[in-house]
């Protein structure tokens, strides 16, 4: 086995968060950075093109894909979990939906968990200072960053109608999706940037990877973490296929998501001791919080039938693809330069909620579901014109979790998602489908979409729909919680990130957020990177 280094700080991940940490801790001069990645670079074509994500999606390479399954109530199918495998992490293969999410989701970290320093009066600055947002600095947004924030040029009349019909609903039409009040329906913003996609490496990456001080491995997968009592001191890892072991003079940052963190973790010695001892492998922390808490978004997808020449089904196919394929590669311009879905709105599908509870999101497509096979074969479209909207519960409750079946960490752990087995989310799931169903029937609307096509009207009492979230619900990709932020002792990590009974680690990713937010996660792990940042700097300075 090779042993190399030590450097200052080992960044495992080179995802949303490890990017912006390694941008953060290699500004520091003197100190040394290691960012690490289990995948290659981000060089397929169809990552930089904004519609191409459905083509990356069914990359082997570039896309872990994890089996998750039901739990013993509620949605009571599998689902698959993707996740970036590649340089840039998912920021280089999601839908780039950019959305902060409420005020009030930070503040009840903050005041209702007690987290000190989470709160917005913190990260709302940060959000702030990340952007460089197209439609021009106000009260609440910014320019100037190093996130370019785009919105959807792909205007057409069906979604226009769609956004009539929501004011028709007292919903407002908002310039932007990330108003603070939230209540309302927009175009979509999104990180892209003259064309091309705006991952974390275009924006945090990029620009310092020629920094001495920083070294960035692609195609090195960590195995576990190297343990001196209770003080990390290493990772051990294999780097295009050979052993080898780095040390790390002051601190080991995880930055690997909300799957691969907590299993990494445990790997490590730090996670349930029985079920670590069923696996030989030794106890570091008993911890038995490790992969639980996780939180998803369920996604639930309703097709209608549109009246008239409204839809865009026919534009992904034959020669009108060809056209837009063209016009893309010569101006970066025109439909494939847009994100997949053009217009978000938040609504409160419990009419008892004081602020948005649910998101809704629509494009003018339908895919023909009955044709697909997987995103390895690519997305096939209806033939017959039609529409997609999408709603979900924001802030579920309902809690799954996963554990590690091996310490190898090639094998994949297992996963329960436990999607609708809180009660509150089951209500606020039912009030989405009202909800969407309500939208269509509005006079904005109503002569331009059609039929329900799926899951269909014979779907109509409160259990239907819960049912229809088995056949129609399918993960956001925002799995959260796993390794959770709080005060107390059973949280993974303190308010400071660092992981709990042990000394010089922490984790810095969507895994210790303790709830979800109001919205996509892209950003707000951004951000929350950045915030940890911050923190370790004060701590290095002793501020803290």
């Amino acid at each position: 086995m090779q042993v190399t280094g030590p450097f200052d700080y080992i960044i495992i991940g080179a995802g949303t968060s490890g990017c912006v940490m390694a941008n953060k801790l290699s500004s520091e001069q003197g100190v040394s950075v290691l960012l690490l990645e289990s995948g290659g670079e981000d060089r397929h074509p169809m990552i930089h093109v904004p519609k191409g994500f459905t083509k990356i999606l069914g990359s082997k390479t570039d896309v872990y894909q994890y089996q998750a399954g039901p739990g013993e109530t509620g949605k009571r199918t599998a689902e698959t979990w993707m996740r970036g495998h590649v340089l840039g992490g998912s920021s280089s293969v999601n839908g780039m939906i950019y959305l902060r999410g409420h005020p009030a989701d930070y503040d009840h970290w903050e005041s209702g968990l007690g987290l000190a320093g989470w709160g917005w009066s913190h990260l709302g600055p940060i959000f702030q200072a990340l952007e460089d947002h197209e439609l021009g600095k106000n009260a609440w947004r910014s320019v100037g960053g190093p996130v370019h924030v785009s919105q959807s040029s792909n205007r057409t009349f069906l979604m226009d109608r769609l956004i009539e019909a929501a004011g028709q609903l007292g919903l407002p039409h908002r310039e932007d999706p990330s108003h603070p009040d939230l209540d309302g329906f927009s175009y979509m913003c999104s990180n892209i940037y003259k064309g091309r996609r705006w991952s974390a490496v275009r924006a945090f990456l990029d620009p310092v990877r020629q920094r001495r001080n920083l070294a960035v491995w692609t195609s090195t997968r960590v195995s576990r973490l190297v343990f001196e009592g209770r003080r990390a001191v290493a990772v051990e890892a294999r780097r295009d296929g050979v052993a080898i072991t780095v040390g790390a003079r002051r601190e080991i940052i995880l930055c690997a998501g909300g799957i691969e963190s907590p299993a990494l973790l445990q790997r490590s010695g730090i996670g349930d001791a029985v079920q670590l001892k069923s696996l030989d492998i030794p106890v570091v922390v008993d911890a038995p919080s490790v992969g639980r808490n996780m939180r998803e978004h369920l996604i639930y997808t309703m097709q209608f039938r549109v009246k008239g020449a409204y839809s865009q089904n026919r534009e992904y196919s034959g020669w009108r693809l060809g056209m837009h394929m063209a016009r893309y590669v010569l101006t970066k311009t025109g439909l494939l330069a847009n994100g997949p879905y053009d217009v978000t709105g938040f609504i409160r599908a419990d009419p008892s909620a004081t602020r948005p509870d649910a998101t809704i999101v629509a494009g003018p497509f339908t895919m023909d579901l009955a044709k697909w096979v997987g995103f390895e074969k690519g997305v096939p479209m209806e033939s017959e014109p039609g529409c997609s909207i999408l709603g979900y519960v924001m802030r579920p409750e309902s809690k799954g979790h996963l554990r590690i079946c091996s310490a190898d960490p090639e094998v994949h752990p297992k996963i329960v998602h436990n999607h609708l087995s809180d009660e509150g989310d089951r209500k606020v799931a039912i009030g989405v489908a009202r909800f969407i169903r309500k939208l269509v029937r509005q006079s904005a609307v109503a002569d331009y979409i059609g039929a329900e096509v799926l899951p269909g009207t014979r779907y109509e009492t409160d259990q239907d729909i819960l049912e229809t979230y088995s056949l129609m619900g399918g993960s956001g990709y925002h799995a959260a919680g796993t390794c959770r932020m709080g005060t107390d002792p059973d949280s993974v990590v303190d308010g400071s990130l660092r992981v709990r009974g042990v000394a010089s680690l922490r984790v810095a990713d969507l895994s210790v957020f303790p709830t979800l937010i109001s919205g996509a996660t892209n950003i707000p792990v951004m951000a929350a990177a950045w915030r940890a940042a911050q923190i370790i700097a004060q701590e290095s300075a002793g501020v803290v």
